[in-house]
């Protein structure tokens, strides 16, 4: 039987005003859980509208919202910057943080769960806290922007012991529009098999869920750990902006 029934994984509401008018009134979280078992990403329906993802970008230029502010070039990153949110969190940032998260924390525990790791809490408050117990108080949702050139190379989002094993990119601009290129790359290392190539292209205020470290895959001695990375192709033309949503708090 599929780890990913129905009655595991309700529809997340999205009511008031905080998610798009057009966006439907739930999300299918037993086809997103089922991308995700099968390919470690998972698009959803717009959660954002034009007018939230205008009002994220514009926080791009107000620093005193943010913790601290990474130039990719200096570190060999890439090409292009990211800052991240300091705590408290605008309430559009907090709002899908602890809206994502339960239903996300079902999957994740199913995915602990056939690892033999311990389970994540319920709700995103406890996950915060678990964190703190573990010396992680620092908040990890950020914004992204790229120029004509930028690129991220492939990495992961790990930021300490405890890790939470799922994330969200939201796109904030008109891809062929406001940007060109940019595309959103993801590489799956599988035991004892070549490495995976998968390229997704979420239009504006769309999400991407998807595996910070690692996941379960089935293998002939039962689920092996299958690593996955991310990273962004270089921005041809334009400007590119992303929020990330990333649940737990770094050290």
């Amino acid at each position: 039987m599929s780890a990913y029934e129905p009655s595991q994984l309700p529809g997340l509401e999205l009511p008031g005003p905080v998610f798009a008018p057009s966006a439907p009134g739930t999300l299918d979280w037993t086809r997103l859980a089922a991308e995700l078992n099968t390919e470690g990403v998972a698009v959803t329906p717009p959660l954002l509208s034009a007018e939230q993802c205008a009002e994220l970008r514009d926080l791009f230029d107000h620093p005193t919202a943010f913790r601290s502010t990474v130039t990719m070039a200096r570190h060999r990153f890439g090409e292009g910057l990211y800052r991240y949110f300091a705590y408290p969190l605008p309430e559009l940032v907090q709002d899908l943080r602890e809206r994502l998260y339960p239903p996300l924390a079902l999957i994740a525990n199913d995915w602990a769960r056939r690892l033999g790791q311990s389970a994540f809490a319920p709700g995103h408050e406890g996950l915060v806290e678990a964190c703190a117990a573990a010396g992680q108080h620092r908040p990890t949702p950020l914004l992204l922007r790229y120029g004509p050139g930028g690129y991220n190379c492939l990495h992961q989002d790990v930021y300490g012991d405890l890790t939470f094993p799922l994330q969200v990119a939201i796109m904030l601009d008109r891809p062929d529009e406001d940007f060109t290129g940019g595309e959103s790359v993801f590489v799956e290392q599988r035991p004892r098999a070549q490495s995976r190539p998968l390229v997704r292209r979420p239009t504006q205020g769309q999400g991407l869920i998807f595996t910070v470290d690692h996941r379960p895959v089935r293998s002939v001695r039962g689920w092996s750990r299958v690593t996955l990375r991310h990273g962004v192709s270089a921005v041809l033309s334009g400007q590119r902006h992303v929020l990330g949503v990333i649940f737990h708090d770094a050290r």
